[in-house]
């Protein structure tokens, strides 16, 4: 989904291109670049007044003839300050584990990131029941029974992702409609509501909605531990800017929509809210101004809220905590949440010269380890972007991060077009960051990892990191960073190829799932590799799959990629032109050992597998059809679950 949203947004600045290149620029509004604002920290505002202040003051360099010069944000209608609508409410239950099903089968959970940190997907399960979210409905299916035993269907809603906690399962409906408001009085245009979010908390039990929570802003990720989901959604001020027409020039629009800036209240900056739980509505302002954080520098578009649920109580407002910046990739561990910005979505200035800034990724953390609100403890910055998720790791109190620098790692449309690309190669680092007071300081970096290639996956294990990256080759890298003010490259393995996705396998064993390549770097299908890292400084393959013309959504999505380490089982889904299928393979000793393919019955309308676990001595396939039992031994088919309309 993150990628549908940038390619909305390439289009949308595609678009702001056109408009805005005959703005007037005025200098004396230019903000300061980030590398003149020194390290990246926090600070709450005040006040309401002081922080409209500060968004309208913050916000005007990047006004023109158009709106915002970014053209990635769309605005909706603005909202007046409405006093009665109050503010979300400001506590929910004590975050608790919860208690899992009893008598359940020894079974595969969601591969995630961190273990004890449970991320959001389209299939759970709790090893007496499969849950799934497919076409618009969570459906509940029996183990024991192997039926759909309830379905609840979430109509219209496009249900994206779920989390499960015992009878609880709290599901995100990614673009969902946005909290409309009257329309504007005549002359002031209205205009499409851009995305919200919405979360809705089921009994799985009862097969019933408990309550739902629609929010301005686009939903980025969100993270469980225990019984407590955090989620995080970005959020873009409502100001309803005006355009050049047949009765106004573009001075005279530019100097309408500076007008308009200097008069919005502070409700246009804050997100909304509509909360429906037991039969009753609330809506309002989801976020007090007291709970809004910002960083010396940024442009006053955007906001970062982050919400907190406690499953096994009400759905509430989730206790929000907000920072006026952007973000895009979010990483948790038990005690820490981060959510990063890379700053490709700062908005464009209006014509002028060039900035020359370097290309950096804000990292903000939040202490995640009490029950409540997320309290945000520190701020950093290191140079280039950021992978995914993988690209960081927290390890005895030391932030590991792998970025790539360079225009390697930018498509065009990702760079304001105020900025000067950097004109060097691109190359990857790992920096490593410890917390001193409010910043995340750096203690140690080490780079020239692919010069003139980017990162194409990223795996730390304990004190070791593994960084592919790729052009026409596939240069593996085994770094040693125990020493976290020096960390050091102490191997390479170059082969064709790449991977997308690496994966830890015990004693010195390294999965890794992409596609191979010729000598020219281009990419011919699915592979899947073995690596014996137990050397560092001699990294090699072990052995190879190669399915020609093929693709896995485990290369862009690991909650796709499944091992069971008690017996070696390898599963993966693999499209080619006709059918997603499953692919099991067997890790024994140094070999990948064919086990087989699962398939959808012929007669029956194919979903295209998408996710596989292991309940007991079966694997479980998921589709959009209906799901697959086979045995993890064998692959004889036992059962078809059909999932109706």
């Amino acid at each position: 989904m993150k990628g549908k949203k940038l390619l909305a947004g390439a289009a949308a600045l595609a678009v702001a291109g056109v408009c805005v290149s005959s703005a007037v620029r005025d200098e004396s509004l230019a903000p300061p670049s980030v590398s003149e604002a020194g390290p990246v920290r926090l600070v709450a505002f005040d006040s309401c007044d002081n922080a409209v202040t500060e968004l309208r003051r913050a916000m005007a360099p990047y006004v023109t003839a158009y709106g915002v010069g970014s053209g990635n944000v769309m605005f909706a209608e603005s909202t007046a300050s409405d006093t009665s609508a109050g503010v979300a409410q400001k506590s929910v239950p004590d975050a608790r584990a919860a208690t899992p099903p009893e008598q359940q089968q020894d079974h595969s959970t969601t591969n995630v990131h961190e273990k004890g940190v449970d991320e959001p997907d389209i299939v759970k399960t709790d090893g007496k029941r499969v849950f799934s979210i497919a076409d618009g409905k969570l459906r509940v299916i029996d183990v024991a029974s192997r039926s759909v035993t309830g379905t609840v269907d979430l109509g219209d809603r496009r249900a994206h992702q779920l989390l499960v906690s015992g009878d609880r399962a709290l599901v995100v409906v990614d673009n969902a409609v946005a909290i409309e408001k009257p329309s504007r009085p005549p002359g002031r245009p209205s205009f499409a509501p851009y995305s919200g979010t919405e979360l809705v908390l089921v009994d799985l039990k009862g097969l019933k909605e408990i309550g739902s929570l629609r929010t301005d802003g686009s939903y980025l990720d969100a993270r469980q531990v225990g019984g407590t989901a955090r989620v995080v959604v970005r959020s873009q001020p409502r100001i309803p800017w005006v355009y050049p027409d047949q009765t106004t020039n573009e001075a005279g629009s530019l100097r309408r929509n500076r007008e308009i800036l200097q008069n919005e209240p502070i409700t246009s900056w804050l997100p909304r809210y509509e909360l429906s739980e037991n039969g009753t509505q609330s809506s309002g302002t989801l976020v007090d101004c007291a709970n809004v954080s910002h960083p010396v520098v940024h442009s006053g578009t955007s906001m970062l809220t982050v919400l907190s649920f406690d499953l096994s109580g009400k759905l509430g407002t989730g206790q929000p905590v907000s920072i006026v910046a952007d973000g895009d990739t979010v990483y948790g561990t038990g005690r820490s949440l981060y959510v990063a910005d890379d700053h490709r979505l700062l908005p464009r200035l209006p014509s002028g010269p060039p900035i020359r800034r370097p290309v950096t990724t804000a990292i903000h953390q939040f202490d995640i380890s009490r029950a409540g609100p997320p309290k945000h403890v520190a701020s950093g910055e290191v140079g280039g972007t950021l992978l995914n998720q993988y690209s960081l790791s927290e390890h005895e109190g030391i932030l590991r991060v792998a970025t790539t620098t360079g225009n390697e790692n930018r498509c065009c449309w990702r760079m304001p077009a105020d900025v000067e690309r950097e004109p060097a190669p691109s190359e990857s680092f790992v920096t490593t960051l410890r917390r001193d007071g409010a910043t995340l300081t750096k203690v140690g970096e080490v780079g020239g990892l692919g010069k003139g290639e980017r990162i194409y996956s990223v795996r730390f294990i304990g004190r070791m990191g593994y960084v592919v990256t790729f052009r026409q080759t596939d240069p593996l890298y085994t770094l040693d960073l125990a020493d976290p003010a020096r960390p050091e490259v102490l191997g390479e393995l170059k082969i064709t190829g790449f991977s997308a996705y690496l994966h830890p396998a015990g004693d010195g064993r390294l999965i890794g799932v992409g596609q191979e390549a010729t000598e020219q770097g281009r990419t011919t299908g699915t592979q899947v590799s073995l690596f014996d890292v137990s050397d560092p400084a001699a990294p090699k393959r072990l052995d190879q799959r190669h399915l020609r013309n093929t693709t896995s959504e485990a290369q862009f999505d690991p909650h796709a990629f499944l091992y069971w380490p008690q017996d070696g089982t390898l599963v993966i889904p693999v499209s080619d032109y006709h059918e997603v299928s499953s692919l099991v393979l067997r890790v024994d000793g140094d070999r990948l050992r064919d086990v087989g393919t699962i398939v959808e019955p012929d007669d029956e309308d194919r979903g295209g597998q998408r996710r596989t676990i292991v309940i007991g001595d079966q694997l479980w396939s998921v589709s959009a059809a209906g799901a697959q039992v086979t045995a993890r031994d064998g692959l004889t088919r036992q059962a078809w679950l059909p999932f109706t309309p």
